[in-house]
């Protein structure tokens, strides 16, 4: 069905077909325009809203829009499989969607001839993939839970009642009947501890993934029909949510080397069915190259406990942002000896305060003081559960240890919002920075020979200061950029490199406004001391600097002689740089006799 005309808001689209016996739930978020920090999901580059199928059956709420949704927002997909003995749903998607949820999942069984729902799995339990898990429970009361262990303990933290169940692990099966012969395999930080994927033999096969192998694009086309348009989401949900656990990426793909599939059921985004072969092999050259870090960083968070899962994501997406590798653990699920061997050969230890009241994540701690290598670079950051270990005992520990912290420890006095996740990334990043800042530099000068550096170096540039905000959570930066030159004329644009491993990267994803500044000859010499400085993480760059608030929201320089207000449009991935071109919404000039600054190197090997 052609959703033109339909409600832009939540959907609810029943794809029937997508494996043999199986019917997929597609919860359609088009509003939804962030997931964490990173993701700016509203504007995101991609093709026009796909027709549906066929057989499609869409429900939604809400009027209708003038036209069709853009492919903006994400989805939380589901399955559920009609064996010849059982019928089984996998996840049980976000608790937004409750009104049109279970009457979908019982239009979807009465059409199949069933009455009831008799396995629950759950691949992870995050809770946009398992918030109607109570529901799906209170409509199917004789259904039981299939998880991994680690799933079974978070689901019973959360839920807080007593519900049949099943913990699974690799190579561990469940046959639903008619071939349908289901199979399990541990897939922990894919991108929680607690991740599983399922293989159904029936057909050709197909694997079901979860987080892994999504994307946070939502049109109304299930597959993966127009791989051009789902690339750069793709490519970007991998960035920010798999990178971190490249590793944990590489013994997946490798725990399913032998299965057969022709379709990946993925929990976010289109089913992967016509370009399966390409995208899972851009997910091995991905994790291969990332995960190829000769430095590591371990980081030991609290599981479900708490903020922990998001904020240690944050820090761990700041460490690889600089090109240095991360090994992610659990302190109430970690193994003792992988934990000991990991910290022994990483040179950065990330902890984040477990509970108090935890007697496995004490155990984990003291693995982890134990092992961590002398002089080794360490950071101890809050969880906000509000029993965490006390962070200023963590620190003492570590000292006393021979690892004292490189950094003031993270605390976290409220929820967290945007400013708190940017912290924490800027923590990861500049943590990472301390390992690698002489082989980076190193690396730079030995890119070129000194005659291309000195003839490079005679490409000048203007100076400027490019400032964003993000409205709302307190989240802002600022950098001095000179790489930056006007792109077009229609429509207006503008392009500015910016390194991958800056703090205000994350606050230029497409759709985030940002401010260029231009300096001129007599206040560049002040702004670039103030801006080039280095700022702990979460510090007020404007502290001190006289600023106006623009349009769109980011800071205006009180001394720039003229300002041009840009919006992210695109991101092209350029090495070490993403070059950003932005869309010229505004702007004014201060001083009309000023001229910008000019900035020229003698050789090209710093900026």
């Amino acid at each position: 069905m052609d959703l033109s005309g339909t409600s832009k808001r939540l959907q609810l689209q029943t794809v029937p077909g997508v494996a043999a016996d199986t019917v997929a739930l597609r919860c359609l978020d088009y509003d939804r325009d962030r997931f964490d920090i990173e993701f700016a999901l509203t504007g995101a580059p991609g093709g026009a809203a796909g027709g549906g199928r066929p057989g499609e059956r869409t429900t939604t709420k809400n009027s209708p829009p003038p036209r069709p949704p853009p492919p903006d927002g994400t989805t939380y997909n589901s399955y559920l499989i009609f064996g010849a003995d059982a019928v089984a749903l996998v996840d049980a998607s976000h608790e937004k969607f409750r009104e049109l949820y279970l009457p979908a999942v019982r239009a979807a069984l009465a059409a199949a001839g069933r009455a009831s729902i008799d396995f629950v799995v759950i691949s992870h339990t995050e809770p946009d993939h398992s918030g109607l898990v109570p529901d799906v429970l209170d409509a199917f009361p004789g259904a039981t839970i299939i998880a991994s262990k680690v799933a079974l303990t978070y689901l019973g933290a959360l839920m807080h009642r007593p519900f049949a169940s099943r913990a699974v692990k690799t190579g561990d099966a469940l046959d639903l009947g008619g071939g349908h012969a289901l199979s399990f395999v541990n897939a922990p930080n894919l991108h929680w501890p607690d991740t599983m994927f399922t293989h159904d033999a029936a057909g050709g096969g197909a694997l079901y993934t979860c987080d892994a192998f999504g994307a946070h694009y939502c049109t109304a086309a299930p597959y993966d029909t127009d791989l051009p348009s789902l690339s750069p989401h793709y490519a970007f949900y991998y960035d920010c949510l798999m990178k971190p656990n490249a590793r944990s990426v590489t013994t997946a793909l490798r725990k399913v080397a032998e299965l057969e599939y022709g379709v990946i059921a993925t929990g976010h985004g289109p089913v992967l069915r016509h370009h399966v072969a390409t995208l899972v092999d851009r997910y091995a050259a991905w994790s291969a190259k990332a995960g190829a870090a000769t430095t590591t960083v371990v980081v030991l968070h609290a599981g479900e406990y708490g903020h922990s899962e998001r904020l240690h994501q944050a820090l761990a997406r700041g460490v690889v942002k600089a090109g240095v590798a991360t090994e992610l653990f659990d302190a109430a699920t970690a193994d003792p000896q992988e934990l000991a061997a990991a910290v022994g050969r990483a040179a950065g230890v990330v902890l984040m305060a477990p509970p108090s009241s935890c007697a496995d994540c004490a155990a984990s701690v003291a693995t982890l003081v134990s092992a961590v290598k002398r002089g080794a670079r360490v950071l101890v950051a809050e969880s906000y559960g509000g029993d965490d270990e006390p962070v200023d005992v963590l620190v003492s520990t570590l000292v006393d240890a021979g690892a004292p912290p490189v950094l003031d420890a993270l605390r976290v006095k409220d929820a967290p919002g945007d400013a708190d996740y940017v912290r924490f990334e800027q923590a990861g990043t500049d943590l990472a920075q301390a390992l690698t800042c002489k082989e980076a530099a190193a690396r730079v000068k030995a890119a070129m020979s000194n005659d291309v550096a000195k003839a490079l170096a005679r490409v000048s540039g203007g100076l400027y200061v490019v400032t964003a905000a993000r409205g709302g959570g307190g989240a802002s930066g600022a950098m001095v950029a000179s790489w930056v030159a006007q792109a077009s004329f229609e429509p207006l644009a503008l392009t500015v490199a910016v390194a991958k491993d800056r703090a205000i990267e994350t606050l230029m994803q497409v759709g985030d406004p940002f401010v260029l500044n231009c300096l001129s000859d007599t206040d560049a010499p002040a702004a670039m001391k103030h801006f080039l400085q280095r700022f702990p993480p979460g510090a007020d760059r404007f502290a001190g600097v006289p600023t106006s608030p623009s349009p769109c929201g980011a800071p205006v320089l009180a001394a720039a002689v003229a300002h041009c207000e840009c919006v992210v449009a695109s991101r092209l991935d350029a090495g070490d740089h993403h070059v950003v071109v932005a869309r010229v919404v505004g702007g004014g000039v201060a001083d009309p006799a000023a001229l910008t600054a000019v900035h020229r190197r003698k050789v090209a090997t710093y900026y």
